[in-house]
């Protein structure tokens, strides 16, 4: 039985090759989704390349621009963060910020006061709700964006005059400031509108969507002329591109948690599953009370038992747990036999004067010490003849 359970425990472990089939399905499922990661990254990245970026001759990039306002005398500066974009804030300067929402309201509060006042234009491409009322306020965002594209301009605004119909769409948007210009409407909602300062001659202009700067887009429509005639106003023109590594976006004002960022419906949602997930464990879990015996479902006899132990001893090299085991189960045993209570059996005052005396034929009453309370055995065979000597023990003991 013992050899039978020691190959079952054998055969049951985990092997290499086991926990290979059973883990290569996980680990197929984690490399394909790995491979798709890296594939769909690199594809939006191709295709998001230099995206608004004055430099970049991709479809979606804005050199094209960028070279035409060269050619009549306006010099076109990249700046990455927010400290060289409101240094370059000047009356003979447009400020052009590609991707308001990427701003933090920290930074789009400096921005603001930044530009306000200096007598230049900004320009906000297709700000949403998030930033636009803090850059330009007294202007809201619509939820709905336009499904037209095209659009014509239906206002004074001269630039919109003579550029005609352009692609803007995108974003729409209100405004409470009755001197605005609010051009390229969709459903009576402007698609660019241009908000002057209450003082000098300071502008800021709002466009609801870029694509009049793209390259592949530049010569369709009046997209060229509406372009050059607002980022050309001014002898230089500032392209501000936000990025991460600006470190004014380390604002401790305006932080957010990760639950700040979730949805309050998703915070409900999440409340009400923990709700009905203890709900269920109260029912199905078991029913407090005191500790019920059961019945083994194999009865195994002793002596596997000793084995079993025994060989885990043998395996761990633990023959001082064995020697001891030994010793203390014969005290236990021998106690009782020469009149010691089992409670001082382990007590050598107490236990080894009542055996000497009992023992009438022993040998040696000296090695009784070393032999029940002596130290561990030094080797296998010493732990042996251990085995033996305190067998022998218990059966002269045992003689009547």
């Amino acid at each position: 039985m013992t050899t039978e359970a020691t190959l079952s425990s054998t055969s049951a472990s985990p092997t290499a090759r086991r926990l290979w089939t059973r883990a290569r399905g996980v680990a197929l499922a984690v490399v394909l989704l790995l491979t798709a990661a890296v594939v769909i990254a690199t594809i939006r990245s191709d295709a998001r390349h230099g995206a608004l970026d004055p430099r970049s001759a991709d479809p979606k990039g804005s050199r094209a621009v960028a070279e035409l306002l060269a050619d009549r005398g306006v010099d076109t500066r990249v700046v990455t963060t927010l400290d060289e974009a409101r240094a370059a804030s000047a009356a003979d300067t447009t400020v052009l910020v590609a991707a308001p929402d990427l701003l933090t309201h920290g930074q789009q509060s400096w921005l603001h006061s930044a530009t306000t006042g200096t007598g230049g234009r900004t320009i906000l491409i297709a700000p949403g709700s998030y930033s636009v009322e803090r850059l330009v306020p007294g202007v809201t965002a619509d939820p709905a964006t336009s499904l037209d594209s095209e659009l014509a301009p239906d206002c004074a605004l001269p630039a919109a005059q003579r550029a005609g119909t352009a692609d803007l769409g995108g974003i729409r948007y209100t405004t409470t400031h009755l001197n605005a210009d609010e051009c390229y409407p969709s459903e009576r909602l402007a698609t660019l509108l241009r908000v002057p300062e209450t003082t000098g001659d300071g502008d800021t202009v709002v466009l609801g969507a870029p694509d009049i700067l793209y390259n592949e887009r530049l010569d369709e429509q009046g997209n060229a002329s509406l372009a050059l005639q607002l980022l050309g106003s001014r002898p230089h023109l500032v392209w501000y591109l936000p990025s991460l590594s600006d470190t004014s976006a380390a604002d401790e004002d305006d932080e957010r948690s990760f639950f700040d960022l979730l949805p309050s419906g998703w915070l409900w949602g999440t409340l009400q599953l923990f709700i009905a997930a203890a709900l269920a464990a109260l029912w199905r879990a078991r029913r407090l009370g005191p500790l019920v015996p059961e019945k083994l479902p194999v009865a195994i006899r002793a002596s596997e038992t000793v084995e079993g132990r025994a060989r885990l001893y043998r395996k761990a090299n633990a023959r001082d747990r064995a020697a001891a085991a030994l010793r203390s189960t014969t005290r236990t045993r021998l106690a009782p036999l020469v009149g010691v209570p089992v409670s001082q059996a382990h007590a050598p005052e107490a236990l080894l004067p009542a055996l000497s005396a009992h023992l009438h034929n022993h040998g040696d009453g000296q090695a009784l010490p070393s032999l029940l309370f002596g130290p561990p055995p030094g080797d296998d065979a010493a732990l042996i003849s251990l085995a033996d000597q305190l067998d022998a023990l218990e059966r002269e003991v045992r003689r009547p």
